[in-house]
């Protein structure tokens, strides 16, 4: 599994150092992402065109419900022939908090509550000039590495709306 992200993240660092620079409309925002999961967010750009997006989740169900904590690196392009439209790709990572309901289990044994992940970005983002908001669409697929449930999950993304702090 190491060898496979030390491939992984190599890929990653190759793609993204191969695009050039866009300028972003803002400096930083703050907001809320709807969707799976719902989710605070802050994001930050940390360069021309990369940013860092910081979030915290929860997703309930009926037998169980889950908390996380991601951060994400995210690279922004400028949406050819729209002002103010950006598509963006990047890469992430996730610590998730399970709370099962007990009944779920044969015999009570809950697998491990906590999971670990690794997220990627693929979304389209617009911010407002008249006013400060920004909008935006994404697909974040995940790999949980260390739960009961292992593997890749695909239902995971939002669309989020965030307050510009900063320009």
């Amino acid at each position: 599994m190491k060898k496979q992200f030390a491939i992984l993240s190599f890929l990653a660092f190759g793609l993204f150092a191969a695009f050039n620079a866009n300028g972003q409309n803002y400096n930083s925002a703050i907001g809320a992402r709807l969707g799976s999961p719902l989710a605070l967010s802050y994001k930050k750009f940390i360069s021309e065109g990369n940013a860092i997006e910081l979030y915290g989740a929860f997703r309930s169900y009926s037998r169980y419900s889950w908390f996380s904590v991601n951060g994400a690196y995210q690279v922004h392009r400028d949406f050819p022939n729209v002002d103010n439209l950006q598509w963006y790709f990047g890469a992430g990572a996730g610590i998730f908090f399970w709370n099962f309901d007990n009944d779920l289990f044969i015999g009570g044994d809950e697998p491990s509550s906590t999971t670990l992940a690794i997220q990627g970005y693929l979304g389209l983002e617009y911010t407002f000039d008249e006013i400060p908001l920004s909008l935006s669409v994404d697909w974040v697929p995940t790999y949980f590495l260390n739960s009961y449930s292992d593997g890749f999950g695909s239902g995971y993304g939002a669309l989020a709306a965030r307050y510009v702090l900063g320009n």
